[in-house]
């Protein structure tokens, strides 16, 4: 048997897509050829993986994985939802967002080779989408919550608050669940896109036939209104529109928040 060194491994996956296994197999059943352990692979209907690495994949699922004040939030991305509610799909999915939680965002290359050969298995192109990880302060509460309509998460939020407790955490999971804002506070909207939509709200209102005199109050009525829908503090609160977030909040504050919604 012809020795298969990890370089040659590596090189036939980058060549196929393939994962590590077959990859090795491919060269040990072949003597170490490249070439025939190429067509080996081309034979046995595994090298269409780097195929499908081309293919759109906006479907998938989310999950979070928590140990005491340490949370990750991790996106495994498929073609389809069939595919999504795999046991095999969702089982990695757990252990990469445990493996954020122990090791760091980091993790997620050591197991690139379990990504790889899933893709194999389930013929999809399956990869790694979004990953964030919070380590919370002493002090601060953590909540976390994933939305799981069909027994696979597809909406999932992590929001850290200080000077606030789990009660009011859970509030803001909740809230931002079915709000989806884009951004914390007004300072975090970049000034290109309030530009870009205070010119367009400016249009809008001129191809109405407002008078000129009161477009400067229009659009800004209107620029309140698109904060509302973006901007987490603008939100009014979904359990009781005449309280705004920043209101429901009182002395506390929101540190910081990430979600992740399959297909957006």
């Amino acid at each position: 048997m012809a020795d298969v060194s990890a370089k040659d491994v590596q090189a036939l996956r980058k060549a196929t897509g393939v994962g590590m296994m077959d990859a090795k197999r491919a060269l040990v059943e072949n003597d170490a050829d490249f070439e025939k352990a190429v067509t080996w692979l081309r034979e046995k209907g595994l090298s269409k993986a780097a195929e499908r690495s081309d293919r759109e994949n906006t479907q998938g699922a989310v999950t979070i994985a928590r140990s005491g004040n340490v949370a990750a939030m991790v996106e495994l991305n498929s073609e389809t939802d069939f595919v999504a509610k795999s046991p095999d799909f969702n089982a990695l999915l757990e252990k990469l967002a445990a493996a954020v939680v122990a090791d760091g965002e980091g993790a997620i290359a050591a197991h690139q080779d379990d990504v790889d050969d899933l893709r194999i298995t389930l013929k999809e192109n399956i990869a790694v989408g979004r990953v964030v990880r919070y380590e919370v302060p002493e002090g601060s509460v953590l909540d976390t919550y994933v939305h799981k309509p069909a027994g696979w998460g597809v909406n999932a939020v992590m929001v850290e608050v200080a000077g606030g407790d789990e009660t009011l955490a859970r509030e803001i999971s909740l809230h931002l669940a079915f709000a989806k804002p884009q951004w914390l506070s007004r300072d975090e909207v970049p000034a290109e896109r309030v530009a870009e939509e205070r010119q367009i709200l400016e249009a809008v209102s001129r191809n109405e036939g407002k008078p000129e005199a009161a477009l400067p109050k229009i659009i800004e009525g209107r620029m309140t209104g698109f904060f509302k829908e973006h901007v987490l503090l603008d939100q009014d609160f979904v359990k009781d529109n005449k309280v705004s977030i920043s209101q429901l909040l009182g002395a506390a504050t929101i540190t910081r928040f990430a979600q992740v919604v399959i297909g957006r």
